[in-house]
């Protein structure tokens, strides 16, 4: 048994010389196609139109270029959404077959209905969540914007009013700005896409300081690129700062939570990210101003400290100081003069009276009064005698020696 399986199953490999027939090879690929089963597919109807016969039309990938043929048969029991219409976002449960005949491939409908509002709230929500949870909405992330860019790069529709609207009121405000502007579609299948190619040309331009993302509001199902998760996580992932103009003020899509700033209107973006050079220059006035006043406040203070330096004696005459001192020092130098001549005149009246008063103890004033000193030959007074003793008489003029004859002794 097991080698007929083997045998049956080797005859259907194709070699160079065994080729397989056209039908044969149809039918594989039928076959193997068919082991795909049912699948759930979402994308938006292109080349729509229901006859007679069935339904007919293709699939569309809602971010790329890609399509596959779907059909369902008149009485195929396909359970289909009433009002459908080429354009609508649907849903699919579909069969994959294989028409061996003409080597077609298609999709059979089971089941297709359109997308509904609460479905894609349902996954916007859930995306929101998500991205709020990993943080790419914390308000740490957000980088400031540059006070006055060098070049500002633009991604909207073109010809929108949302372009004209930022350009006009950014120059308004600041008439020698700069702008990098890249049109985009801003809504549809395609839209996605083209401004993540847009952000990369942007992102890579050393010139441009800020990026605004804008466009002006819209249906719901207008702006569901913007709460595309690939559109998303690019742009909370820019090195630049990004601002998001996307709706006016009730419309918040997810692009919202994770941009620098999120202006309410393109008018706003244009408010947010340019200066009023008007309204600086004003407040350089007053800054100047301010300035001013405080330069002439202080100099005025320093004008009066240094008039009440100047004003000082010291200072209105420098020699003033020098010439007191003079008069002093030659004021007191007359003083001491005045002292010394009193002190050497009183000292000369001291020692003429010590002289005089010396000079009556002297015993030369004695001795002129004809009195003498007798000494022995030693010049010791001589208070007893022995005879044949030398003596010394003095007198007040002559100094005489003796001899000692006698001696005689007194009695009181």
């Amino acid at each position: 048994m097991q080698d007929a399986a083997a045998t049956k199953s080797q005859s259907k490999v194709s070699q160079e010389n065994s080729p397989w027939q056209v039908s044969q090879l149809s039918k594989s690929v039928k076959d193997w196609i068919e082991k795909l089963g049912q699948v759930w597919v979402e994308g938006e109807l292109q080349s729509f139109s229901q006859r007679s016969s069935g339904l007919f039309a293709s699939l569309r990938d809602l971010d790329v270029e890609a399509a596959v043929e779907i059909h369902a048969f008149e009485r195929s029991g396909a359970e289909i959404e009433a009002g459908l219409k080429q354009g609508d976002r649907v849903v699919a449960l579909l069969q994959p077959q294989f028409w061996a005949k003409n080597g077609k491939f298609t999709l059979r409908i089971i089941a297709m209905h359109k997308v509904g509002l609460g479905e894609l709230l349902e996954r916007i929500e859930k995306l929101k969540q998500q991205i709020i949870a990993e943080g790419l909405a914390d308000s740490g992330r957000k980088k400031p914007l540059p006070f006055l860019p060098n070049r500002i790069g633009l991604i909207t529709g073109a010809n929108s009013d949302a372009e004209k609207d930022i350009l006009q009121n950014a120059k308004l405000r600041w008439p020698e700005v700069q702008f990098e502007v890249i049109n985009t579609l801003v809504q549809g299948e395609k839209a996605v896409g083209e401004i993540l190619f847009a952000l990369e040309q942007l992102e890579a331009m050393d010139s441009v300081d800020v990026i605004i993302l804008a466009r002006g509001g819209g249906s719901f199902q207008d702006l569901l690129p913007f709460s595309d998760e690939r559109l998303v996580r690019a742009c909370s992932n820019l090195s630049k700062p990004l601002v998001s103009a996307i709706g006016h003020e009730n419309d918040q899509p997810l692009l919202d939570l994770v941009a620098d700033l999120r202006a309410s209107t393109p008018t706003d973006a244009a408010k947010r990210v340019v200066p009023d050079v008007t309204e600086e220059r004003k407040g350089l006035r007053i800054s100047l101003d301010r300035i001013r006043y405080r330069m002439k406040s202080t100099l005025d203070s320093q004008q009066q400290l240094i008039a009440g330096v100047i004003s000082r004696p010291v200072l209105s005459s420098p020699y003033g100081v020098i010439d007191a001192q003079t008069d002093l020092l030659g004021a007191l130098k007359k003083r001491i003069g005045e002292i010394l001549v009193f002190r050497l005149e009183q000292g000369t009246n001291d020692v003429a009276q010590l002289h005089a008063r010396a000079k009556s103890l002297s015993p030369k004033l004695t001795l002129e009064r004809g009195y003498s000193v007798i000494t022995d030959a030693t010049g010791k007074p001589l208070t007893k005698a022995k005879k044949g003793g030398e003596l010394r008489i003095i007198t007040s003029t002559q100094e005489i020696l003796a001899t000692t004859n006698s001696v005689k002794e007194s009695h009181d």
